[in-house]
């Protein structure tokens, strides 16, 4: 009788007790899910028009620039990340406490063009989509996405990880949706692997190829991203203690390698998919509409519907996570910030103009992408001027390699923009 008590005793004690293994594995995910709001960025609605002008108008040719794009913004979000994992802040507020003050008031003013710019690609894209989905005029398919993604927004006042879960859904759908197309388009691997060998566009390819790298390496989720990781940090680590913080950076380069390999996996799909079906093809492919037709013409209507799902779900997912890098980098810069509403109006607004006045809605999303190229050097240079300095960073400082690859990256970002400014410039 004894015996059965205390083995029924132990039973019950160590029954609701869960396993070391599983214990161990959810600590292994304490850091994972902030890359994936960074990566809803890099597939938003100004990816899908550059890399659709870059297939149906250059073919294969600049798909090593998508590739090359995506390994930039994997060591740009690595870097972004562990900044954040290292200090428990984000780029905005160190901005704030190391430079001069109107050197931070510069860095303000143009990430909030920044941001402008990346509102008009995300609601137009997200404007189109509902266009093409329910036949809504574009205005009023802007006002409709601005509301939505206030819908979206409200998961991050419930908690950062559901909001992240959330985000992570959309850049699912988006890469299934070209996942579909790509294999209805029936492209073969030799038809492509042409384009991933390096080569120097001509002018016309220049100018695409700066809008890949503008669309890709988006300034604003540096921002985000180092403090969606800092808040992380202080909630697993809030010691404080930097060995801790150590032994979790291998979390950190796994949620950005996972995170941003399926958003280059989309982009690549988009490019080689355009460059199958439109390149020297009969159907004249100059806007989204004009690809979601074709795509419904030479695919079906299950391929057209998937492309608008995908850019649905792009526009979304990106203009709520853009509204939220907002409010991190105002109050970063300024140390304080704008209630939600009032700041979702104000980065909307030239959005809703050139939607309102009939502007070309794809033009005006490949230029976004360009003034978005413009702020990549504001956020890449004190990156990897933070990054680099051992006492900010501690055990998490930057190997020189790891700067030197940086700073050879941000100065051939730099040197596309001037090109970029010559020729715009240029009679």
């Amino acid at each position: 009788m004894s015996t059965s008590t205390s083995v029924t005793s132990s039973a019950e004690g160590t029954a609701p007790q869960p396993p070391r293994a599983l214990l161990r594995r959810a600590r292994g995910l304490a850091m994972l899910g902030p890359a994936f709001a960074a990566a809803i960025a890099y597939v938003d609605p100004g990816n899908f028009a550059t890399n659709f002008a870059a297939g149906s108008d250059l073919g294969y040719r600049l798909l090593w620039v998508v590739v090359a794009a995506n390994l930039l913004g994997m060591l740009v979000q690595v870097l972004a990340a562990k900044l954040g994992l290292a200090t428990g802040r984000n780029l905005a507020e160190l901005c704030r406490d190391r430079y001069p003050r109107p050197v931070v008031w510069t860095m303000w003013v143009q990430a909030e063009l920044v941001a402008m710019a990346t509102d008009l690609a995300e609601v137009i894209g997200g404007a189109i989509s509902l266009a093409l989905l329910f036949d809504l005029p574009l205005a009023a398919g802007g006002v409709l996405i601005t509301v939505f993604s206030f819908v979206i927004l409200a998961f991050e006042t419930r908690g950062k990880r559901k909001f992240e879960a959330l985000i992570a859904a959309c850049l699912a759908c988006i890469l299934a949706g070209f996942a579909w197309n790509l294999v209805r388009s029936g492209v073969r691997p030799t038809d492509f692997m042409g384009g991933l060998i390096p080569r120097l566009p001509d002018a016309q390819g220049l100018f695409i190829a700066g809008g890949i790298v503008g669309a890709t390496v988006m300034p604003h989720v540096v921002h985000l991203h180092s403090d969606l990781t800092g808040r992380h940090t202080r909630e697993t680590s809030p010691d404080g203690a930097l060995g801790r913080r150590r032994r979790l950076l291998w979390q950190v380069r796994l949620d950005v390698f996972v995170a941003l390999a399926f958003a280059g996996l989309a982009n690549m799909a988009m490019l080689i998919v355009a460059a199958k079906m439109f390149h020297a093809g009969p159907l004249e492919i100059d806007t989204l509409e004009s690809i979601h037709a074709a795509f419904g013409t030479l695919l079906g209507g299950g391929a057209a519907l998937a492309f608008a799902l995908a850019l649905l779900a792009s526009g979304l997912a990106s203009t709520s996570v853009g509204t939220y890098a907002g409010q991190v980098v105002m109050a970063g810069f300024l140390g304080r910030s704008l209630p939600l509403a009032l700041r979702r109006v104000v980065t909307v607004t030239p959005a809703l103009a050139v939607l309102a006045v009939g502007v070309d809605p794809t033009q005006a999303l490949i230029w976004s992408q360009l003034v978005l190229s413009f702020g990549i050097p504001f956020v890449l240079i004190p990156l990897i001027g933070f990054t680099r300095d051992a006492r900010l960073m501690g055990p998490l400082v930057n190997t020189r390699v790891t700067t030197a690859l940086a700073t050879v990256l941000a100065a051939v970002v730099v040197l596309l923009n001037v090109v970029l400014v010559t020729a715009a410039l240029a009679p």
